[in-house]
């Protein structure tokens, strides 16, 4: 039990911003989760997994090497988890499978699967929130963004879709597309149809950093973009810049200006 509360109260802050951006100023942003009592949540990314606290004005996040999560209140209950919408889960790398598997199991979370052999756990959060965690034994730090995971039933169109947005690089990893970007990936795995929207989920959007945003917006709707929301700054927000558009199949995006870079809007929470 020692063992296991040394654990917990050593998953200590982990400093890092996001990635720089690539030609096309694009890097990994944020995940942003929709719950009712953000606090549980809260106990988990901080307290289990070491994420920082900080803050861009009002906006309350959680950060880890690579990407923010964040947590807001729902102002209705959300219509369903992340299984069964078009972002099946997001994935980390960490520095160790079996003390992952200890801090994880300590808090009482879920195993979907576990696979020793392949040092890969599937776990989900409450609120129908889908984590994955692969061992990377070579890594400096504890815990690094890895990947978002869309379902679809067309992976091809999807990145391409994607690659031209982000100008990220297309691949594979093992059987599925990939988009390759600073600070992860955006996979596609093979669904039967399409997945329900994003929105109103408990994974309402997923989020991209955007250098030059102003700018890139307009270049968006140049080439037939349409935003969901068009670009504006928000004071409340310490001046964050965003834009929200959605995918073909219904996954939410937002592309924000000012949570990394040399100037970030955020301040830690010191107390």
């Amino acid at each position: 039990m020692r063992s296991l509360l040394w654990l917990l109260a050593s998953a200590a802050p982990l400093l890092a911003q996001l990635a720089p951006p690539n030609d096309a100023g694009f890097a990994l942003g944020h995940v942003h989760l929709m719950v009712e009592d953000p606090e549980v949540q809260k106990k988990l990314w901080v307290g289990v997994l070491g994420a920082e606290v900080v803050h861009a004005g009002t906006l309350e996040m959680f950060k880890l090497p690579g990407i923010f999560v964040i947590v807001g209140k729902a102002r209705t209950a959300p219509t369903g988890g992340m299984v069964g919408s078009m972002v099946n889960h997001f994935g980390f790398t960490m520095k160790s499978y079996g003390e992952m598997k200890l801090r994880l199991a300590a808090a009482g979370l879920t195993f979907v699967s576990e696979n020793p052999t392949t040092k890969q756990l599937m776990v989900d959060f409450p609120d129908g929130i889908r984590v994955e965690f692969t061992e990377e034994a070579s890594m400096k730090g504890d815990l690094q963004m890895h990947h978002i995971h869309l379902s679809t039933p067309d992976m091809e169109a999807q990145r391409s879709w994607y690659t031209k947005l982000t100008g990220g690089r297309p691949g594979e990893r093992g059987a599925f597309f990939a988009v390759f970007l600073p600070g992860g990936e955006v996979d596609f795995r093979k669904a039967p149809a399409a997945e329900a929207a994003t929105k109103g989920r408990t994974l309402d959007h997923i989020g991209f950093e955007v250098k030059g945003l102003e700018a890139f917006c307009k270049k968006l709707e140049a080439q037939g973009f349409k935003l969901e929301s068009p670009y504006r700054e928000v004071p409340q927000l310490g001046g964050l810049k965003i834009a929200f558009l959605v995918d073909p199949e219904g996954t939410r995006i937002e592309l924000t200006e000012g949570f990394g870079g040399a100037n970030p809007v955020w301040k830690a929470d010191r107390r």
